[in-house]
């Protein structure tokens, strides 16, 4: 049996991070991962997703700005897209995220990792052969998640694409079929019908992303309209079949239409990988969530051993949070090593508050939506006195000069108790790397007086700061 301070279930972001940083201070750990080190984020989700919507990004900015649009007039190379993605990924290739482990004094076993009791987690490698370790101080489960597919009859047989097959294709397909209305399926039809693709959105919701504010999805709504995807709103798919001649796809509608198609993405949801972790060895149910606390501990194990980082603990599932929440974890781990008490609460490096009350997070469609924090229907079910502000982005200077076009719009909501901000969106060019201010403002508690003294450079897009405290009445 071998013995490690720390065993990782997992090497995507989370995994990677909580070892590195336990290692750091002073204690031993080993990552057991059973495809590719770094994780589905690395090779299958935010890196090739981001680099297949890039380009349509860039040529659509060009086109933005007279005098420039006259020199760009042909249209994107999907060929020359693939390939700049594939150098992104490596084409799942791991083998620098493993070297990087070994420089950093992190053991790496391959293989699918399961608890088997208090503190023991068993590998079995691809050769069947089984090996047990064992945790001195902790096992940090940090599986993540894996797509989950709708009720659809015939969707398990006709090699439906999920987030994996949408951010991994070699080709450009002539006609995609997207089920759903979120995230991923908002920037996936973005990307491929950037790249060609006549595109099909079925919403059974009446609105793209649910749970924002309600701007961030009508912008999305009328951007994706404007390249020319298809979006059927209140329409679910109730039964796919791939023609086995053709290799189409007939998508039968509950509104009594038959869409043909050559691929279909699901994109209705995650699940955790927690089906076949030993959960049972420990007392928990397989396939649930690991809820935690804010060291990311999971509670209803007894002995405080057991930690879960990441989108499987369900708190933030974006891989940004998981890193932060992996920071946390590690320095509660070494803290209650050396015998200190790690308290959750408060602002120490082991209490991941920011989780619950300022998660970032960037869509990265045309136009780009992003935000932070509480939208106003959650801060008024939470029972603050909140005012919100609302500013066009397309009416500050910046904006202007940046794309002739531009279009955006910039809400904050405000807890009018504490003076603060506690919620963001924004939507627009540039959405997505404006959002920081936001989340400094949040995390800070900046009290809106004082944010009146951080001054926008002029002329910059960021001066839709100043607008907005000018709105408020400052």
């Amino acid at each position: 049996m071998d013995t490690y301070d720390i065993v990782v279930v997992g090497g995507g972001p989370a995994g990677e991070v909580v070892a590195d940083r336990t290692v750091r201070s002073g204690l031993t750990a080993v990552v057991v991962e059973a495809e590719a080190v770094g994780g589905e984020c690395s090779y299958r989700a935010c890196v090739p997703s981001k680099a297949l919507l890039r380009p349509g990004a860039a040529r659509a900015a060009a086109r933005s700005v007279d005098g420039a649009r006259q020199a760009v007039t042909a249209a994107l190379d999907p060929a020359r897209v693939l390939a700049r993605r594939d150098r992104f990924t490596g084409r799942g290739d791991d083998t620098g995220q493993a070297d990087w482990l070994d420089g950093a004094g992190i053991a790496l076993v391959r293989g699918h990792g399961r608890l088997a009791g208090e503190r023991r987690v068993e590998v079995t490698g691809a050769d069947g052969t089984v090996r047990t370790l064992r945790a001195r101080r902790a096992v940090v489960v940090c599986t993540g998640t894996e797509p989950a597919l709708p009720p659809v009859e015939g969707l398990d047989r006709i090699g439906v694409w999920t987030s994996r097959q949408a951010t991994t294709a070699d080709a450009v397909p002539e006609r995609l079929v997207v089920i759903g209305g979120g995230v991923l399926a908002c920037e996936m039809a973005t990307a491929w019908r950037s790249l060609g693709s006549s595109v099909t959105l079925l919403v059974r919701d009446q609105a793209l992303l649910t749970g924002w504010e309600p701007c961030a999805g009508e912008e999305v709504t009328r951007g994706l309209s404007d390249l020319g995807v298809t979006i059927r709103f209140g329409v679910s798919a109730v039964r796919v079949a791939r023609d086995a001649d053709t290799r189409t796809v007939t998508v039968n509608t509950d509104d009594g239409t038959a869409l043909v198609c050559d691929e279909v993405l699901a994109a209705v949801g995650r699940r955790p990988r927690t089906t076949d972790l030993g959960l049972d060895s420990v007392g928990l149910p397989a396939g649930d969530w690991l809820p935690v606390d804010d060291t990311c501990r999971v509670a209803a194990v007894e002995g405080a051993w057991l930690y879960a980082v990441g989108d499987v603990n369900h708190r933030a599932p974006l891989t940004h949070m998981a890193k932060y929440q992996a920071r946390a974890c590690a320095a509660a781990i070494a803290e209650r090593s050396a015998g200190r008490p790690a308290v959750t609460g408060g602002r120490q490096p082991w209490s991941a508050e920011a989780d619950h009350v300022a998660v970032p997070q960037a869509v990265f469609t045309r136009p780009e939506v992003a935000s932070v924090g509480l939208t106003e229907r959650a801060a008024r079910e939470a029972g603050l006195a909140v005012r919100t502000v609302e500013y066009r982005i397309d009416d500050v200077a910046g904006a202007a000069l940046h794309a002739d076009d531009y279009r955006g719009l910039a809400k904050l909501v405000v807890d009018e108790t504490r003076g603060v901000v506690v919620g963001c969106t924004l939507t627009g060019p540039m959405a997505t790397e404006l959002i920081h201010t936001a989340t400094v403002a949040i995390v800070g508690e900046v009290p809106l007086e004082r944010l009146w003294h951080a001054v926008p450079a002029f002329p910059t897009v960021s001066e839709i700061w100043l607008r907005l405290l000018e709105a408020y009445g400052l």
